[in-house]
This record gives C-alpha cells, structure tokens and sequence, in this order.
C-alpha cells in the first residue's frame, strides 16, 4: 500500500523555500510520526534537504538526480519508480512524504492519503496535485481549531483511492 503523508495549504501550497510556511503544527508532527513510524519513507532530495537529516526509526529513500549524492541513514535512488519499488522490497506499506514533484509522479500508486488541511492560504513555491473527487473519497475527518500552540486551524483527513 502506498500512503501519501502531507499538510496542505487551502490553496495547494505545500512548502515555501523548503520550509513549512505555517511553522510548527505539534499536533500534524505528532500525527506525521504515528503514521510513518516504521514504515519506509520516500521523498525528494530537497524535502530531504529541508528535514535535514535522516527520519529515526524508518528507512529513509531519498530521489536525486544527483551522481554521488548520499546522506547519512539513507538510501538513494534515481526516481519514483525504484524508490516505490525498494520501499516495498522493505515493507507492505510505503509513506511518500514529498515534495510536489514527488508527490505528483506517484500520484497514480497512491492508495491512502493522510492530508493535515491548513484552513489558511499561503504563498510558496511547492504545491499538492490537484484531487480529482472521482477516484478520491473522503474516510475520515478531525478537525482542530488555532490555539497557543498552533497558529492556525486544521483538518486530518485520510482519503482513499475509489
């Protein structure tokens, strides 16, 4: 099963100069760990760039074109397809957790999405595939309001391929 793991802008934004433009959600990072823990986490060289390091306890497959590239705690392949095919080598679930372009190439695998819904628009420079609601259904929905904590209010949605 190939889960897509992502926080989303009201307006499709995703990243802002590989940063989260909202910040720091604690609820979304607590809720980004419960779902990937363990499982293989797949993403592009600069999403990796923007964590930094390494995800703990999961195998890490970072996607560069980059010749030679590597990183600790990492494994690295040349595209969407030998990433998804190594993550199932290592387990039945695979987390794909950006960024856009990721996102967008692996969308037809997709079986699940996890979408945290910042209800705010942003500006940036990342963006999520536009959903088409034909192939998407809606399974469950938590909403959360702003508090001292997080800044803006947010939805958990999980989406399941039709």
């Amino acid at each position: 099963m190939v889960s897509f793991v992502v926080a989303v802008a009201e307006n499709g934004v995703i990243g802002a100069n590989g940063e989260l433009p909202w910040g720091r959600l604690p609820a979304d990072l607590q809720h980004f760990k419960r779902l990937t823990l363990g499982h293989p986490v797949v993403m592009g060289r600069r999403t990796f760039d923007s964590l930094g390091k390494a995800l703990p306890k999961r195998p890490n497959i970072v996607i560069t074109r980059q010749v030679g590239w590597t990183a600790p705690g990492c494994e690295t392949v040349a595209s969407v397809l030998a990433a998804l095919d190594r993550a199932r080598e290592l387990d039945e679930e695979v987390c794909v957790i950006g960024g856009g372009e990721i996102y967008k190439e692996a969308l037809p695998a997709a079986d699940v999405i996890h979408l945290t819904e910042v209800h705010h628009s942003f500006e940036g420079d990342a963006f999520f595939p536009t959903l088409s609601p034909t192939e998407w259904r809606e399974e469950t929905r938590e909403r959360h309001e702003a508090d001292e904590q997080h800044a803006y209010a947010f939805s958990f949605v999980t989406l399941r391929r039709r």
